[in-house]
């Protein structure tokens, strides 16, 4: 149903934007026939419409992958480097929150682990929305950032690193099988915010994947029954995107090694002194507005990653 569901959209859109197009070649030939100079700003502006939705749908031209139309599960973790990197951690959630706002996306946040002094050292969102993966895959890996700590007395130039990582969403039981005797599930109190409701029930829910280990949690929301609905939608997901790296270690044997991304593989550099500049160091694609990208301004860094990734880039 949800295969159909897209195939119907993606047909709607084509047929829809393909009656936009007809109607705005009348228009334009009536005026060129009438000499009538009144429909020109008009035209202009349905031009510049209908290119935009033409450039977006070339993106999703190139989300041919399996996984590609469904929701996401991104996770943010603070790097080594306490406050610095916990505050960074929470910028970059941010960013992620808004770019999904700009193209309404549905989010919900899943799990979050507070920083000590400011920032965030974890947290866990769903992205619901179509292609939300397929977009977001571009994000995994390393974010770097260069600034003055305002955390620092002596206004420090620091660099912070954090970790992102983005899973496509499970299906349950239609992608992986779980047994239930293969979990072990505690509750425990809350430690975020919420109210009085989550610091004196036993609401939150730590879920462990006895054979592999594997352990997720959920603490965000106010009934446990919630939490748990959402500690094993990110269960579903890691266990989603381990069978998928099994499958692509097999298939790139003759390859070599696929390097992962962990601390010093970062794939995209913010500065914000001496001078401002966000890099991606795989596309090389860079911008001097890196207001505009930490507001959200994701769409030209993943269409970059799209591009290169069709042209073969690793």
């Amino acid at each position: 149903m949800r295969q159909l569901a897209a195939a119907k959209n993606t047909v709607e859109t084509w047929r829809k934007l393909e009656k936009e197009i007809a109607e705005l070649l009348d228009m334009t030939a009536l005026a060129i026939k009438e000499n009538d100079e009144s429909l020109h700003d008009e035209i202009g502006h349905r031009v510049i419409e209908i290119t935009s939705q033409l450039d977006e749908l070339e993106n999703r031209l190139l989300l041919g992958k399996e996984y590609d139309a469904r929701d996401a599960i991104l996770t943010i973790h603070a790097g080594a480097g306490g406050t610095e990197s916990q505050d960074w951690a929470e910028m970059l959630l941010r960013m992620y929150l808004r770019w999904a706002e700009q193209h309404r996306y549905k989010t919900e946040i899943l799990d979050t682990s507070p920083g000590e002094e400011a920032g965030i050292k974890s947290v866990t969102i769903e992205i619901k929305g179509d292609y939300a993966y397929g977009y977001l895959k571009s994000e995994h890996g390393v974010h770097r950032l260069v600034r003055l700590s305002p955390f620092d007395a002596d206004h420090a130039r620091h660099t912070s690193f954090v970790l992102v990582e983005v899973l496509p969403e499970a299906e349950g039981e239609i992608d992986i099988k779980v047994k239930p005797e293969d979990l072990k599930i505690d509750t425990f109190r809350s430690s975020g915010p919420g109210g009085q409701h989550m610091q004196k029930t036993s609401s939150a829910v730590r879920i462990t994947h006895l054979p592999t280990g594997m352990v997720v949690s959920g603490q965000s929301q106010r009934s446990q029954r919630q939490n748990k609905e959402s500690a094993l939608k990110v269960l579903f997901a890691r266990l989603l995107d381990q069978k998928l790296e099994e499958k692509e270690k097999e298939k790139n044997k003759l390859k070599g090694e696929r390097v992962e991304a962990g601390w010093g593989n970062q794939i995209r550099s913010y500065v914000l002194h001496p001078y401002q500049m966000v890099k991606d160091h795989r596309t090389k694609y860079e911008t001097s507005n890196a207001n505009a990208v930490l507001d959200g301004g994701l769409d030209d860094f993943i269409s970059a990653y799209l591009r290169y990734k069709l042209e073969g880039g690793k």
